[in-house]
């Protein structure tokens, strides 16, 4: 049995622990530059807000209703991320971390474990005052339709068991077939097309029609909403490209600013595949200026390098990433973005190395990434950084007028109690 833990409106509910009188009102978590509305509490849904809203458009119902807003503060969020998911690691046999919100935990042989999962949430929301919703089942697609309608209906105490036959053609038959994890737009399109409109519908289906009209992501889930595992999110997790990439907060002209994103861009990249025990055989840099800006020149490009031995080095990446940037920068041009997207990803290990790779080394190097990963992660990101990565002022940097300080990592921003 899997035990779906899943995070009620995460990055909203962690600003609102540490802003107690914010208990019961509206609230929202802005996405880079304070643009768009990227997490929000039922009470700001209730007020006529969704998720991806421009803050510009609907200015008028957060000023009417004074929903209180803040700027995504990821470091935050991460920080509390671990210690909801180390109460969960203590108290079950396997907890795999599926994201910053969500855990899969196997219980399989535990007793109790409807009273069991009921006390690990209870113990989370004493612990951290974080809400989380539970879906226990024998699949792990069948745990998210659990913790879905363990979020939506309060008669379940937070916990929704799906542990028999009934149960689950009862789930199957209400929920609804679009948020079903594993079934994107397109096949949604496709199971309509048939007249699959629930998912019991399509569970309901035999295995030869599935198998004939569907590929292998759909086969799976066809297998797991019939009560049989066979989904290794450890796979899912590791993605097929990294990217990172940002609006900056003002335009900017000159190249050094650009080499500066580019790098913090790449650094990023970087971390986020040694993170998944990965490396990658090629660098796409892309600039742009502001389409939103008529009166402006526009122009945008790309660029890629490949590299002769795939990589998880900050610094073999980040020399691609800014030689890909200087091919293709042109002066004159107001920038209003950039990113850095890693492709070509592969297991670390093996590795075919290459006659002719330019570094001489590759433990060496292995090493110092692993202690500077160390050392960031024990004294706080960017300790250790690039010089062309810039400083915190940097003109291109994302604007967050709304940002809750790192209470949690940050020495120079704890939380200060006067008495």
């Amino acid at each position: 049995m899997y035990a779906l833990v899943d995070c009620n409106s995460f990055f909203a509910s962690v600003e609102k622990v540490f802003h107690p009188g914010l208990e019961g009102k509206p609230v929202c978590v802005l996405s880079s530059n304070d643009g768009n509305i990227v997490a929000l509490t039922p009470e700001a849904k209730a007020v006529g807000l969704h998720r991806g809203d421009p803050v510009f458009k609907v200015r008028d119902i957060i000023e009417r209703n004074n929903v209180k807003l803040f700027s995504t503060n990821m470091m935050l969020y991460a920080a509390m991320s671990k210690r909801v998911m180390n109460i969960i690691r203590n108290s079950v046999p396997l907890l795999e971390v599926y994201s910053i919100d969500e855990g899969f935990a196997n219980i399989t042989g535990c007793k109790n474990q409807e009273e069991m999962m009921r006390e690990i949430a209870e113990r989370i929301k004493l612990y951290t005052d974080i809400p989380v919703s539970v879906g226990v089942a024998p699949t792990k697609t069948l745990a998210k339709i659990g913790s879905k309608f363990a979020k939506q209906y309060k008669g379940y105490r937070s916990v929704c068991m799906i542990d028999n036959e009934e149960k689950r053609r009862k789930a199957l038959a209400l929920f609804d077939l679009a948020d079903v994890w594993g079934i994107g737009r397109q096949t949604l399109v496709k199971l309509n097309y048939y007249g699959i409109t629930t998912p019991l519908e399509f569970a309901d289906k035999s295995e030869s029609w599935v198998r004939s009209h569907f590929t292998k992501p759909g086969v799976q889930t066809w297998y797991e909403l019939n009560g049989t595992p066979c989904i290794d999110t450890s796979e899912v997790k590791r993605n097929k490209n990294i990217c990172t990439s940002r609006s900056f907060g003002q335009m900017i002209t000159d190249l050094d600013s650009l080499k500066s994103s580019v790098a913090t861009f790449a650094s990023s990249c970087a971390n986020k595949l040694r993170g998944q025990r990965s490396v990658a055989k090629s660098v796409t840099v892309f600039i742009g200026s502001n389409t939103f800006r008529e009166d402006l020149p526009q122009y945008g490009n790309s660029a890629t390098c490949t590299f002769l031995t795939p990589t998880a080095d900050t610094l073999e990446i980040t020399k691609a990433a800014i030689q890909a940037l200087e091919s293709i920068y042109r002066p004159g041009i107001m920038y209003k973005r950039s990113g850095v997207l890693v492709s070509d990803i592969y297991e670390e290990s093996p590795i075919q190395l290459n006659l002719f790779d330019p570094i001489e080394n590759r433990k060496d190097r292995a090493a110092l990434m692993k202690a500077i990963d160390a050392i960031n992660q024990k004294f706080g990101v960017k300790t250790i950084q690039l010089v062309v990565e810039g400083q915190k002022q940097e003109p291109w940097k994302t604007k967050c007028d709304f940002r809750t300080p790192n209470y949690l990592t940050d020495i120079n921003e704890i939380m200060i109690v006067k008495t």
